[in-house]
């Protein structure tokens, strides 16, 4: 893709993990010309090797295009915030890579389920059925219809639908637009499941949809999903309101990013003893983690975590480093050798909690043990950080805009200090 430069002062907040809302913004636009491009790759790929989809399957999918475009032509924005939502990234991505044949034509079904909840938000009119496959329609960023292996019948119109189930004496699941400008819908009914919205924010507790985690688990050993029956909503929703009021005491730009930058927190199976999170390259504005231990290890996981998916969306409008070379390098917080893109990613995550716990440590209207545990923590970390930018700055594996970013990185490493005097 090719974009305009960065502006160096946007360059540089960003390189200094320091929110500002004009990062988070040129991130987003970013991030939302990458998925227009990907879809239009994925409308290429199908149309040229139509032959080779199945004639039912090429049929939904073109279908579900032009609907995606009536609703686009509709309501602009709320398409936008479908499209941009992190499971449609990662089912893009896996879309993408799939190989012709039968698993491409199961993932190209998915289109469907984004269309129709581009145009239920976007209040079309609406009068069509659809065959989910796994017997469940998925509305990325809204929920889940169980259809129970049977076809769907789906009228909209004037912010009310209705999904009938082909059992004619089912009652049918309701859906009402309560903000039609923000495309905001809620449903009741058998067999519907709806997200919950964290505390405060629009993000969404995303224990449903199908795209969320890749089928293998994420990361090494794998993690999988905790699924709806393993997720306690009001107890996330209680560490995330906790983790916002830390945040909001200690560092409130973070806690502003935090909220509008966050599209979906995913749960995963806890795996050991401490919660463990994860960000999908596919899916910014995704968190992947298993239930943080309160309201602190919860702060630490957002910051630790959108960082990761902040840089993975830079190095995508702006190469920070080379791809393919095959130099490993020992960082402190893994156990294992890192290419240079992982060192990258753990010292730009590391730096933002460095960050944040020196600010932690010294800000009175933190809690005394967060006080306590962020000076240690930062004291820790500093050092590790430090040898980190040491080796991408010896590196010749960065890119000239990469080594920039790291020296930017480094410069407010310096600024940080030695160890924190903690607040009284």
């Amino acid at each position: 893709m090719n974009f305009a430069p960065l502006p160096a002062g946007v360059f540089t907040e960003l390189a200094r993990t320091r929110p500002a809302p004009a990062d988070v913004a040129l991130l987003r636009s970013a991030l939302h010309a990458r998925r227009l491009l990907l879809l239009k790759a994925l409308l290429v790929r199908v149309h040229r090797h139509r032959e080779a989809v199945d004639a039912a399957v090429f049929r939904r999918f073109e279908d579900s295009w032009h609907l995606l475009e009536r609703a686009e032509s509709r309501n602009p924005d709320v398409v936008r915030d479908v499209l941009d939502y992190p499971t449609t990234g990662a089912w893009l991505a896996a879309a993408l890579a799939e190989p012709v044949g039968p698993a491409l034509d199961r993932h190209l079904v998915r289109l469907e389920g984004v269309a129709v909840t581009a145009a239920l938000r976007a209040d079309c009119s609406l009068d069509l059925t659809v065959e989910p496959p796994d017997g469940r329609l998925s509305l990325p960023g809204v929920g889940r219809q169980t259809a129970g292996g049977g076809r769907l019948r789906i009228r909209a119109g004037s912010r009310v639908a209705r999904i009938h189930p082909e059992d004619p004496q089912a009652a049918p699941v309701v859906l009402l637009l309560t903000d039609r400008r923000a495309g905001t819908l809620v449903g009741r009914g058998p067999g519907w499941d709806g997200l919950h919205t964290l505390p405060g924010s629009t993000a969404r507790l995303d224990d449903l949809d199908s795209y969320r985690v890749p089928p293998g688990g994420i990361g090494t050993p794998p993690r999988t999903a905790a699924d709806r029956a393993d997720t306690d909503p009001v107890v996330w929703s209680a560490r995330w309101r906790g983790a916002q009021a830390l945040l909001a005491h200690t560092d409130p730009g973070r806690a502003a990013e935090i909220r509008h930058a966050l599209r979906a927190v995913v749960p995963l199976l806890p795996h050991g003893p401490r919660s463990q999170g994860a960000t999908l390259r596919s899916a910014p504005g995704a968190v992947l983690t298993s239930l943080p231990a309160g309201a602190q290890d919860m702060a630490e996981t957002l910051v630790h975590e959108l960082h990761h998916s902040k840089l993975a969306t830079l190095h995508e409008l702006v190469p920070l480093y080379r791809q393919g070379r095959a130099a490993v390098h020992r960082v402190g917080w893994r156990p294992d050798a890192r290419p240079i893109g992982g060192v990258l990613q753990g010292a730009y995550a590391h730096l933002a909690l460095t960050d944040l716990w020196r600010r932690a440590a010294t800000a009175h209207a933190a809690p005394r043990p967060w006080r306590s545990s962020a000076g240690q923590q930062f004291d820790h970390m500093h050092d590790q950080v430090g040898e980190a930018l040491t080796i991408l700055l010896e590196s010749d594996e960065l890119t000239n805009e990469g080594r920039e970013f790291a020296q930017q990185m480094r410069r407010h490493h310096a600024s940080l200090g030695a160890a924190p005097r903690a607040a009284g």
